[in-house]
């Protein structure tokens, strides 16, 4: 019988964090190393309320409006003529989260010490991306990671051993899959040094894992992979730059995408065969999908530990705010089947 672990990316169902991890603990309880707060209200359309809030930002103002309906109606910002954004003026609002969601977690996860909280941390490029927009964001990239990185240091503080950060770096793989496979090489390495500076910036002892992603904005992605390279790319290369003292603890991979189950056609999965993942890095496999059936799953997850020549853990290929609450609940309920079968 498989024994596989989950994975809880990160937005759940429910009106609170307490009953959004009480939901995953009934679903999911025995299979989990980590528990999100379930990123509830306004927090489950991932950074859009983050973005939303720096309308109002004092060095920033509007030069396009939005409103979110699909990737190409989003709103634009840049910084005021005369003004210069600083890390230090920007709060995404990640500490305060946790602070708040802290004694629902301590009390969902009773006879769980070994519980770790998982903390979604936005990469710093993503959030300056899509602030400011691809030029801008470069430019002004730094405020973005002393922001994040300041992020990181406070809720180690708080929170210990006992928290587990997931950086979530969708621009970067989306980006790959929409340049020139010759050009692809070249630009992973430069993102793969990128999110490693963001660890290596952290805290010595802070504990990390990956999420990459295709996008799901309303619950539909924004990449495509003809097959897992980009992917592949990517994963080599921050593991490559990956900074001592900063264990990276798992990386997460969306072989589905959003409302798209994932491909059986196994020709789209032979790539992560040079996938160069250290033995005490987890790979989970974003497979579970609520509209495929799972004698499907289980044969994309067995090509998939064929590959890798390894036992996966499992996961949905991103968080389940974006569904509806049925849906999310069945995906729930097929990521526990893969665990068990």
């Amino acid at each position: 019988m498989t024994n596989r672990q989950a994975h809880l990316v990160g937005s759940l169902p429910g009106d609170t964090a307490e009953e959004a991890m009480q939901l995953a603990m009934t679903s999911l309880g025995p299979h989990l190393r980590s528990l999100p707060d379930g990123e509830t209200g306004v927090r489950r359309n991932w950074i859009i309320s983050i973005i939303e809030n720096l309308r109002t930002h004092p060095d920033l103002e509007l030069v396009k409006e939005g409103d979110w309906s699909d990737y190409d109606k989003t709103p634009r910002l840049k910084v005021r003529r005369g003004h210069k954004l600083l890390g230090a003026s920007l709060d995404f609002g990640h500490v305060a989260a946790v602070e708040a969601s802290r004694p629902a977690f301590e009390k969902v996860r009773q006879g769980r010490p070994d519980l770790d909280f998982l903390v979604g941390i936005p990469g710093d490029f993503n959030m300056a991306m899509f602030s400011l927009g691809p030029v801008a964001g470069l430019r002004h990239r730094r405020a973005f990671t002393e922001a994040t990185v300041a992020e990181i240091t406070r809720i180690h503080v708080i929170l210990g051993d006992q928290a587990i950060f997931q950086l979530e770096v969708p621009v970067e793989l989306i980006l790959l899959t929409k340049l020139p496979e010759p050009a692809r090489p070249l630009v992973a390495r430069m993102f793969g040094r990128w999110v490693a500076q963001l660890a290596a910036a952290s805290p010595s002892g802070a504990r990390f894992g990956l999420h990459l992603c295709l996008g799901d904005m309303n619950h539909r992605a924004f990449g495509r992979m003809k097959d897992v390279r980009p992917l592949v790319l990517l994963t080599n290369a921050i593991l490559a730059r990956w900074p001592a003292g900063r264990p990276l603890e798992f990386v997460h991979a969306p072989l589905a995408a959003a409302d798209e189950p994932p491909t059986t056609e196994e020709a789209f999965y032979v790539p992560l065969a040079a996938m160069k993942l250290p033995a005490a890095v987890r790979f989970i496999a974003g497979v579970a999908h609520e509209e495929q059936s799972i004698d499907d799953q289980r044969r994309v997850l067995a090509t998939v530990e064929r590959l890798l020549g390894r036992p996966v853990d499992v996961a949905s290929s991103c968080g389940l705010g974006r569904r509806d609450a049925a849906a999310a609940r069945r995906t729930l309920e097929r990521t526990a089947e893969l665990c068990t079968g």
